[in-house]
């Protein structure tokens, strides 16, 4: 039964990171680098915010700002939202469809060890996808 797998059992464990003063031209590398589509920002191993393709396209891009000028702090979602790795995979898909979010950085006593996508929980925890359903039908923004 899919509650009682614990976000630990899906999450990837090899997460990259940058600090909050790192400029976003080098999270826009690292990212480029290891094909990934966000990056957590850490100070002292913990989570204090996330840095997504689309904060990249939304903070930096359409205000046609210069990568080299900008630093993580100035671009990334903050303050972040997270989850225990002891913590259901059925309650991490609660928590992303409630939150409209598809990547949640996993952590244990406020460290960051982990993360978890909606594309890792679809893959291994198939039977979730009805929970996580809202994450891919089109939103409606109100302006």
């Amino acid at each position: 039964m899919a509650s009682i797998i614990l976000v630990r059992d899906v999450m990837s464990k090899d997460v990259r990171v940058v600090r909050p003063d790192t400029t976003v031209k080098e999270v826009v590398a690292t990212m480029n680098k290891f094909n990934i589509g966000s990056i957590i920002v850490t100070q002292a191993d913990r989570p204090v915010g996330i840095i997504t393709e689309r904060d990249i396209l939304r903070r930096l891009v359409e205000q046609c700002l210069a990568p080299e000028t900008l630093t993580a702090r100035q671009i990334m979602t903050s303050p972040v939202t997270t989850i225990n790795e002891n913590t259901t995979i059925e309650e991490a898909a609660k928590l992303m469809a409630k939150k409209r979010i598809k990547r949640l950085p996993v952590t244990n006593n406020n460290k960051l060890v982990g993360i978890v996508t909606f594309t890792d929980i679809v893959t291994k925890v198939p039977t979730l996808l009805s929970i996580l359903e809202e994450l891919v039908r089109p939103h409606r923004r109100t302006y």
